[in-house]
């Protein structure tokens, strides 16, 4: 069953978001590599909780951005355009992770899918 599994955070200034959070809450936090700056927050990868991370602010409607894992993310994009959502940003492959598509729904609402890569390292185990 799709589950929430990260949320996506939007900074202005991602490094001094990143140092924020990891100075607050102890989250260790992991600079990847790959064509967009982005900062993994240490939660949840002890099964215990969801993951998250930090991105460059580039587009208004970017705050804080809730991520669920589905099994094929273009069957999900189908599903979600029929039933009344749209597609803001399409299936963007992301290496070692997955490919994610940002979505709204008929509120209004932003939220990703994720179809993860099966080599992504950054999900928690399963059936913890």
């Amino acid at each position: 069953m799709p589950h929430f599994v990260h949320i996506d955070i939007a900074a202005d200034d991602p490094q001094r978001a990143a140092q924020f959070y990891a100075e607050v809450f102890d989250w260790p936090i992991i600079k990847l590599d790959g064509p967009i700056p982005y900062w993994l927050l240490g939660t949840g990868q002890d099964g215990t909780g969801i993951g998250g991370g930090i991105a460059q602010r580039d587009r208004p409607w970017q705050s804080m951005t809730p991520t669920i894992e589905v099994p094929s993310a273009d069957d999900y994009a189908r599903k979600i355009t029929e039933r009344g959502g749209s597609i803001i940003v399409p299936k963007t492959a992301m290496p070692g992770v997955g490919d994610l598509i940002t979505c709204k729904d008929p509120e209004g609402n932003v939220f990703s899918i994720l179809e993860p890569a099966a080599d992504n390292a950054f999900m928690p185990p399963r059936g913890s």
